[in-house]
């Protein structure tokens, strides 16, 4: 009768023990802001430290998918850790539509930058809107 509670404490302490060896490296979410340009989305993310050979965009739909890795390649052994992991990975919605594929990015002084075209409504969605 004190199995399923067994299980569930059993379940606990080994997820207890998984969030103790994360160590301190915790996940990196970098801060992203979007900006209307009128005909253009752009999409302003810090990537402090990354290159841009270790940086993967990928549009998905309604959804653009950025992923990273930075490589701290320190001289020196690592005493103490604040700055968070070293991988990132963030799906973000855009907030108008744009034209797949449109999407021009720069990289500089740690700033992400793309740029998006927005779709424009053709004369025919425009009538249809009216109705």
């Amino acid at each position: 009768m004190n199995e399923p509670v067994l299980a569930r404490l059993n379940t606990l302490m080994h997820l207890r023990e998984e969030v103790e060896n994360l160590g301190t490296a915790f996940p990196w979410e970098p801060a992203a802001d979007w900006l209307d340009q009128g005909t253009h989305l752009v999409l302003v993310m810090d990537l402090p430290g990354l290159q841009p050979e270790h940086l993967e965009l990928r549009e998905e739909g309604d959804d653009l998918m950025i992923a990273g890795e930075r490589h701290s390649e320190l001289p020196g052994e690592l005493l103490s850790r604040e700055r968070p992991g070293d991988r990132f990975s963030r799906t973000l919605r855009f907030p108008d539509e744009v034209l797949p594929g449109s999407g021009q990015a720069t990289l500089q002084s740690g700033v992400l930058n793309v740029r998006f075209e927005k779709r424009r409504k053709t004369l025919h969605q425009l009538e249809a809107g009216r109705e």
